[in-house]
């Protein structure tokens, strides 16, 4: 099973600011595994993404089975970017969802907040 862990500000604030995939979908075996492979495509993409196009570095922990994705506090100071990050974040999660719908038995996203609810 593939874990998805997205970590928002708070249910009034709902700005991601980091997100952690962890597991292995063992939908086949490594290298067919269309389910890992999407996952990969999709959150290693967010991390290129990121960097490519906003010019943020995430904080970041990447081995095999497990990626640990924090967006810097500092780049809040630019709002335009910011808001840029928070599109891409929310792509993501869009297409993770995308995901879920037809492979549930094999990835599970779960949405924690800082403050609050």
């Amino acid at each position: 099973m593939i874990y998805v862990t997205i970590k928002r500000q708070s249910p009034d604030l709902p700005e991601i600011t980091s997100f952690v995939v962890e597991g292995h979908a063992e939908y086949d075996v490594p290298g067919k595994d269309l389910v890992c492979a999407a996952v990969s495509a999709v959150t290693f993409g967010t991390y290129n993404s990121i960097e490519s196009l906003t010019g943020v570095i995430p904080i970041h922990e990447m081995i095999r089975g497990f990626m640990d994705i924090t967006i810097p506090e500092n780049a809040r100071s630019a709002p335009e970017i910011w808001d840029k990050v928070q599109v891409i974040l929310e792509s993501m999660v869009v297409m993770l969802q995308t995901i879920t719908e037809t492979y549930g038995d094999y990835i599970t996203i779960t949405t924690i907040y800082h403050k609050g609810g």
